[in-house]
């Protein structure tokens, strides 16, 4: 990297995911890539506002000690959404004397992955983000305006052709972007929600597709400012219409290569059913990590494309699980819970916590449901804020995923949040949330 241009960016996910680091000048990028950067351990554990969290150990009782992050490998990366020849060094917090260190959230993710490797298995993940496109020039934000026609849609237009070529010219410099960034972005689509759109990430193994997905969607806020517009992926950023939601698609493949959620048939194979298991035990004790903020829970409304209920099937998209049709190599589940608001790294954990979950101790799911969840008797995911965070901190099958200290850290962040978030009105927290997470 010697002689590199520009200003370096290096980029740590704090537990909200938001992206917290130092600007460098482009001399000191050897000298980055080789010793790392020295940052305060408390950087990955503050609140939404980037404050502090009162009475954390890791602030004033433990004299607010540094640790070390280091390059994880992927980077330098460009910046498109930025004039100027900078570049992106995307990190990970160790202590000093090279332990990682627990409170990290992409950290989590690489523990949880040393269990599945420990198994010879390996996890692929594809995911779907949606995300809106907004006028937020006034207090209450307003779909974007077409740069195409100046006019902007009243409503939805699912599947829409037109909508994408009205804004053709933001999404051509958004893949052009994510190319550069080593970012496999996919089909893109209109949403049910007006300026809302989608676009997929393609399956990839598990902390590259949590890196992809943490990069895009600052790589989408970026681009949107460079357009004029800002990009949310606030669960529900419009009130009357359809939320944000952060789909994932997993299988998990065996020593040789072969994803053991296929037996040849289109119902799966029993490893299948029992990952699908421990995803149903977990999820409402881990729907915290799914909707993390106090807004995220505007998004579960029965009938709006959000499921409420604890519940799997075939080809229905009404539930929390679903199994996609298609060719039997290609079975796979598909996590529906989480809103676009939730941290990549603690959400894939959370999900991939619940397949290992029920593939180590066999958990037979209930019979796949078919028609309308909404219409069913189901167990219900937690529907506010304060009973998510009880039940997290609570849960016995999280504290076989997470680390005590990303627990407790997560847990008090949240419940600092909470207490903050009480004192605003709706306006003011959207205006907290809309480009934020």
């Amino acid at each position: 990297m010697t002689g590199t241009p520009g200003a370096l960016r290096t980029a740590t996910a704090d537990l909200n995911g938001i992206a917290r680091g130092k600007r460098l000048p482009g001399r000191m990028a050897d000298k980055l890539m080789a010793e790392g950067l020295r940052l305060p351990l408390s950087a990955l554990n503050l609140d939404v506002w980037g404050e502090d969290i009162a009475g954390s150990p890791l602030v004033f009782a433990g004299g607010d000690p540094d640790g070390v992050a280091r390059p994880t490998g992927r980077g330098p990366l460009p910046v498109p959404w930025l004039a100027g020849s900078g570049t992106l060094v995307p990190m990970w917090m160790f202590h000093e004397d090279g332990r990682a260190f627990e409170g990290d959230a992409r950290q989590a993710l690489s523990r949880l992955l040393d269990r599945f490797s420990k198994r010879g298995l390996v996890p692929l993940v594809g995911s779907e983000l949606e995300f809106h496109l907004l006028d937020d020039s006034r207090a209450m934000p307003r779909p974007a305006a077409s740069p195409r026609s100046g006019h902007r849609r009243p409503g939805g237009d699912i599947l829409s052709l037109r909508q994408l070529d009205d804004f053709e010219v933001f999404f051509a410099d958004l893949y052009e972007g994510a190319e550069a960034m080593g970012l496999r972005a996919g089909a893109a689509i209109s949403e049910g929600s007006p300026g809302q759109f989608e676009v997929t990430l393609d399956h990839r193994e598990a902390m590259r597709a949590a890196d992809d997905a943490w990069l895009f969607k600052m790589l989408v806020h970026g681009m949107a400012r460079k357009h004029g517009m800002a990009a949310s992926f606030m669960a529900k950023p419009l009130p009357d219409h359809p939320g944000n939601g952060l789909h994932v698609h997993v299988s998990v493949m065996d020593g040789t290569g072969a994803n053991v959620f296929d037996d040849g048939t289109e119902r799966g194979s029993q490893t299948l059913r029992q990952a699908i298991g421990g995803c149903l035990a977990l999820m409402a004790e881990a729907t915290l990590v799914f909707a993390p903020h106090g807004p995220s829970y505007d998004r579960f409304v029965p009938g709006a494309h959000a499921p409420t209920g604890i519940s799997w099937g075939y080809e229905n998209r009404t539930v929390a699980l679903r199994v996609p049709g298609g060719a039997p190599a290609a079975r796979r589940l598909e996590h529906r819970l989480a809103g676009g608001d939730a941290n990549p790294y603690l959400m894939f954990g959370a999900v991939l916590g619940g397949v290992l979950e029920g593939i180590a101790a066999p958990t037979e799911p209930p019979a796949p449901l078919t028609g309308n969840a909404y219409e069913k008797d189901l167990d219900q995911v937690p529907g506010d804020w304060i009973t998510a965070i009880d039940g997290f901190a609570a849960s016995h099958g999280i504290a076989r995923i997470f680390a005590p200290q990303l627990i407790a850290n997560f847990v008090a962040t949240k419940r600092q949040e909470a207490r903050k978030l009480a004192d605003l009105d709706a306006a003011s927290r959207r205006a907290l949330y809309l480009d934020i997470v």
